[in-house]
């Protein structure tokens, strides 16, 4: 009878030192992404008062269509299509994103159509996420850099 306490109580620590541990590597991930997407890019402020034109306006991609790689957002994978045409990022494809559940399919339902008009609207992978599906935003931002990077001219 001891013997299975013991058991079952090992297997419930490893198992919460694991989730503990993913979910902590999960969140470094992101906020190696975050700084590395804050030190690229210049904010609409810094810019003359002259020109009415923003930074992120001002990069032209080769036209195209270019699928970033697969991006984790802790409950599964977003992964995007990015169409150039013109030279500007003109329209965003979810080819994958987190649905096993009813919670992940209900945030991404409102999440990714707000991050693509953002995306699109900035001209870059630099949005500023939806609040409630970060996971969901920085792996967005994540997919949608790596195609952006495919098309830089």
């Amino acid at each position: 009878m001891f013997k299975k306490l013991a058991v079952a109580g090992f297997v419930i620590v490893t198992f919460i030192v694991y989730s503990f541990h993913q979910r902590n590597e999960g969140t470094q991930a992101v906020q190696r992404v975050t700084s590395s997407q804050s030190q690229n890019t210049t904010s609409p402020q810094t810019t003359s008062s002259s020109s009415t034109t923003s930074p992120s306006a001002m990069t032209s991609y080769k036209d195209g269509t270019y699928t970033g790689k697969s991006s984790d957002a802790f409950y599964g994978y977003v992964q995007v299509r990015a169409t150039v045409s013109g030279g500007r990022l003109s329209d965003i494809t979810i080819l994958n994103y987190p649905q096993d559940r009813d919670n992940s399919i209900a945030i991404n339902n409102d999440a990714l159509p707000q991050l693509k008009q953002q995306a699109i609207q900035a001209q870059s992978s630099a949005v500023d996420g939806v609040s409630g599906a970060t996971d969901t935003s920085q792996a967005f931002m994540e997919s949608l850099g790596d195609a952006l990077a495919q098309a830089k001219a």
